[in-house]
């Protein structure tokens, strides 16, 4: 079984640090996008039972009632198992009873929420248009209609410091979800803060907020289970799990990426493009070196690590035999015990250094 990545590009605003393809939203513009979205759905979906679906964005919940039917109505053409995990990201201020009525019909059952902060000017230096108490009355309308439900947390933020950060994970604990993400914020070339010359906070820094959020939340009974995720106990994202074991999946929407039978694609960024029946922009055939690095990348960045006995029968090989693992292991950056291989816990924070390492 396959994963499904939909990509909605809309959004109110910009926010200052956002990569990923979007545009201002305009209700006459997603229609129209709508309507390209299912046809190239039905272009290439195999009709083949899809164990997980992932909504994301810019920002799905900004569509108007009528469009967040449609999309929904379009998600009825995947074939789904009755557990499927059913993820629609929502921003804080678009969260309303109605749409979340309407998600809850067509069988969504995980809400992920872009939180970010609750520092007001932490909320205005990322251009985020909520405030504190929006988010505590808007999480708890999410959790009278859906039991899973994940926030997103932004960190090392320019002016952030250590007493806002405590706050914020303070804030968090107190809504009781079943999941959060944490970001290090990452300042990509093409966003507002890039195009300004922002700075990245200092790495020691850095890396003592890292420290905080997961001892913080591992104290509050949350699973770190991967470098910048933790869940209550069976509230891991199936979704991601499905990327870091390096598992297929399709990418639908613009800019979207997918992963089927060997072949890595990237749909196009071009919103005109797109609207034109062009939708992949770059394709490429990983050999069989490519995918196990793949492999390995991905499966590093669980705390669980790589089962080793699923990458022999996979590969037919070692896993040992074609990467630089042995000195890691006796210099205790490597840990294999119990048929997984993992980074420990305490060298996680320098998890792209030992990539590098293994990978040589």
């Amino acid at each position: 079984m396959r994963s499904v990545y939909i990509h909605i590009p809309f959004c109110k605003s910009i926010c200052s640090y956002c990569d990923f393809p979007k545009l201002l939203h305009d209700s006459t513009w997603a229609s129209e996008y709508l309507i390209h979205l299912e046809k190239e759905i039905k272009k290439y979906y195999d009709g083949d039972t899809v164990k997980t679906i992932y909504i994301g964005g810019g920002t799905p919940s900004v569509l108007n009632v009528s469009n967040l039917t449609k999309l929904m109505k379009i998600t009825n053409i995947f074939e789904r198992v009755n557990d499927t995990e059913f993820t629609v990201e929502m921003n804080v201020n678009d969260i309303t009873e109605e749409k979340l009525q309407i998600l809850k019909s067509f069988g969504v059952n995980r809400i992920s929420i872009g939180v970010e902060s609750f520092d007001k000017y932490i909320l205005k230096y990322l251009n985020r248009r909520h405030e504190r108490n929006d988010i505590i009355e808007k999480v708890k309308l999410v959790k009278s209609y859906f039991d899973n439900v994940s926030v997103d947390l932004i960190y090392a933020v320019p002016i952030e410091n250590m007493t806002i950060l405590k706050n914020d994970i303070k804030e968090v604990l107190k809504l009781d979800v079943s999941h959060i993400s944490t970001y290090s914020l990452i300042i990509e070339e093409n966003t507002i803060l890039g195009i300004n010359n922002i700075s990245s906070i200092d790495e020691d820094k850095d890396y003592k907020m890292y420290n905080y959020i997961c001892k913080k939340l591992k104290d509050n009974g949350y699973n770190h289970y991967e470098v910048s995720n933790f869940a209550k106990n069976g509230f891991e994202s199936k979704h991601n799990i499905n990327y870091w074991d390096n598992e297929e999946y399709y990418g639908f929407g613009l800019g979207a990426h997918g992963f089927m039978s060997e072949l890595r694609y990237e749909n196009t960024r071009s919103f005109n493009n797109y609207l034109s029946g062009n939708y992949r922009f770059n394709e490429l055939v990983l050999s069989r070196r490519e995918d196990m690095e793949n492999q390995v990348i991905l499966g590093l960045r669980k705390l669980k690590g790589i089962d080793i006995i699923d990458f022999f029968n996979k590969y037919k090989t070692n896993i040992q035999d074609e990467f630089n693992i042995t000195q890691l292991l006796k210099d205790g950056y490597l840990v294999l015990e119990d048929k997984y291989l993992r980074i420990p816990e305490e060298h996680i924070y320098v998890m792209n250094e030992i990539l590098n390492k293994v990978l040589q």
